[in-house]
């Protein structure tokens, strides 16, 4: 007789499987950007009534995982259940409040439009089922337009009405990409390269007929009927906004991982910028000859030594630095046999909608590598300071280390393939990567380490900021001039900045948090392992369960000083409380 019992390990996995084709279902364009091709035939559905059925059926799912008694698993299950709870609950709450649908944007991951630009680009449309699912995902993006003025429209009439910087960005960014002539158009480039002119001729078809006049009609009905009632500069923060502060406050949870409140992450940032203060000096001494904060600032801006003059530059300092980085990585990493990360020049239809670089993963079936994508455009305006740690964040020890590495666990394809949906530990990861390429002296000078120094007090000013604006009601201008005063990066990146922060309340906070994690568990790992410890096994420690919650990581690290000999077993809880507690 067959035994048919389903274990609580059965229910876990069917679970998970069931979140990842909701969450993926529910936002296909992020499915593209972390390597996954299943769900590429699909536009997107930005509705109300499409937010509300994820909402629920992600409800469902977090209460059967809840269900799920953790006696029942083993050792990998309760990690599995854990880090699945909390995907589960983070992307219920960002489906039940969708700050992005009262937040008109043009930037990059949080705005439904900026998301085609970015994830079609990067699609498969190579003979079979890669190109069928590239038209089928064109052929509905017209209807996803559309459907995106139609929520801001619902939104509105609630009174969450959008901001007038987010409006005009996104009239920006359609009327900058409708300036291209068709055959440069960037949602054709997988058509371009698909080798076949079915097609080439069907994608040209759909986006000359279907999506330009669509982009046409949404930037015409954003100036019309959204600018007119957008919110001013003065109130740009959520809590300006019915239901803004429970939705900030589940952003904050979310992108943090921790029960940190709006007010402590705030304070933190402080504490941070003031501890920053010693190295300006120190570093600054060696770099510039200067040991005062605002005169190193001030020399990092305005010294045309200091910045690029032509986009090969600007790459081939990237590209030096990953060569660097990779040289050594087997002396401090596992030997992680992942693929090499490219370097890509992001397109200049994004260029002012995006950041300065970002770190988009390799696709599962190796029809494309990781790629480290950078800012190359107007290289006279660009910093030759800040390239060597923008590469270490996102190409190796950071990103492509991290998120290439995680892609070969054997682990749950839901934890497999994480980004923003752990952001703490990703983003946390990606700052700490910074820091530690000084540690092992891979800048290649005292003015490239200011660089890192600039990159560590912008992540500061973000808690101060983001918080300051989304909670404390911060004006725009109040934000602007915040970080102008605290770090050394120009107006404009500051400026760019900020308007992130604005259009994608929460996420910011996840880098410094997740950093100074991450540097707390490794100091007690030295001091409670002593001459047992490895910073390659701790790294090895950090990595080897993929993306996880903080709570989670500082069980999984507790476990592994166990296994590596510590005798007390520690399990100290961190200075920022986690979800879990």
């Amino acid at each position: 007789m067959t035994d048919t019992t389903i274990t609580a390990s059965d229910r876990l996995a069917a679970l998970g499987e069931k979140y990842f084709a909701t969450q993926h279902s529910y936002d296909p364009y992020n499915a593209t950007l972390l390597g996954l091709s299943e769900f590429d035939d699909l536009p997107g559905d930005p509705s109300l009534e499409a937010s509300q059925t994820a909402a629920a059926r992600l409800s469902g799912i977090e209460a059967e995982v809840a269900a799920i008694d953790p006696g029942e698993l083993d050792r990998a299950g309760v990690v599995d259940r854990s880090v699945l709870a909390a995907l589960v609950h983070g992307a219920q709450q960002d489906a039940e409040h969708s700050l992005w649908a009262a937040n008109a944007s043009a930037k990059s991951y949080v705005s439904r439009q900026g998301l085609i630009f970015q994830a079609v680009p990067a699609m498969s449309a190579s003979p079979g089922d890669p190109a069928e699912r590239y038209l089928s995902r064109l052929s509905g993006v017209a209807r996803t337009l559309t459907a995106v003025g139609d929520r801001y429209a619902v939104e509105a009439g609630r009174g969450a009405v959008p901001t007038a910087l987010g409006v005009e960005h996104s009239i920006q960014q359609l009327e900058g990409y409708l300036a291209y002539e068709l055959d440069r158009d960037v949602l054709l480039t997988p058509a371009r390269t698909s080798g076949d002119d079915r097609t080439r001729d069907r994608a040209r078809t759909i986006v000359a007929d279907e999506i330009r006049p669509a982009m046409a009609a949404l930037a015409t009905r954003l100036h019309s009927e959204f600018l007119p009632i957008a919110r001013p500069n003065d109130r740009v923060g959520v809590c300006h906004l019915p239901g803004g502060e429970a939705g900030y406050l589940a952003a904050v949870a979310r992108h943090t991982t921790t029960a940190l409140t709006p007010a402590e992450v705030h304070e933190i940032g402080l504490e941070v910028l003031d501890e920053m203060q010693a190295e300006w000096s120190t570093i600054g001494r060696g770099a510039l000859g200067e040991g005062e904060f605002t005169v190193i600032a001030e020399r990092m801006r305005a010294d045309p030594a200091l910045r690029f003059e032509t986009t090969d530059q600007i790459v081939s300092v990237a590209q030096a630095a990953l060569d660097r980085a990779e040289a050594v990585r087997d002396r401090y990493f596992p030997a992680f046999d992942i693929p090499a990360c490219s370097i890509e020049v992001i397109n200049p239809v994004e260029a002012s909608n995006t950041a300065m670089a970002y770190y988009r993963p390799p696709a599962v079936d190796g029809s494309r590598p990781g790629a480290h994508c950078l800012l190359a455009t107007d290289p006279t305006s660009r910093y030759r300071y800040e390239y060597e740690a923008l590469a270490f964040h996102e190409s190796v020890p950071g990103h492509h280390l991290q998120l290439s590495s995680a892609q070969l666990l054997d682990i749950p394809r839901y934890r497999r393939h994480l980004d923003v949906e752990a952001c703490s530990f990703n983003e946390g990861w990606g700052l700490y990567s910074e820091q530690f390429a000084d540690e092992i002296g891979l800048y290649s000078s005292d003015v490239a380490r200011l660089g890192m120094l600039s990159f560590r007090a912008l992540r500061a000013c973000r808690l101060v900021v983001d918080t300051g604006i989304h909670h404390f009601g911060w004006s725009r201008e109040r934000a602007i001039e915040f970080m102008w005063e605290h770090t050394a990066t120009t107006r404009e990146h500051v400026t760019n900045e900020v308007d992130r922060y604005i259009a994608w309340p929460g996420q910011a906070l996840a880098y410094m948090i997740g950093r100074r994690e991450i540097l707390r568990l490794r100091e007690e790992s030295k001091a409670a392992l002593g001459t047992a410890f490895s910073i390659a096994d701790f790294h090895g420690a950090v990595l080897g369960s993929g993306a996880v919650p903080l709570g989670v990581l500082t069980e999984n690290i507790a476990a592994w000083r166990r296994d590596a000999g510590d005798p007390a077993g520690a399990s100290a809880r961190g200075t920022n409380r986690t979800e879990d507690e």
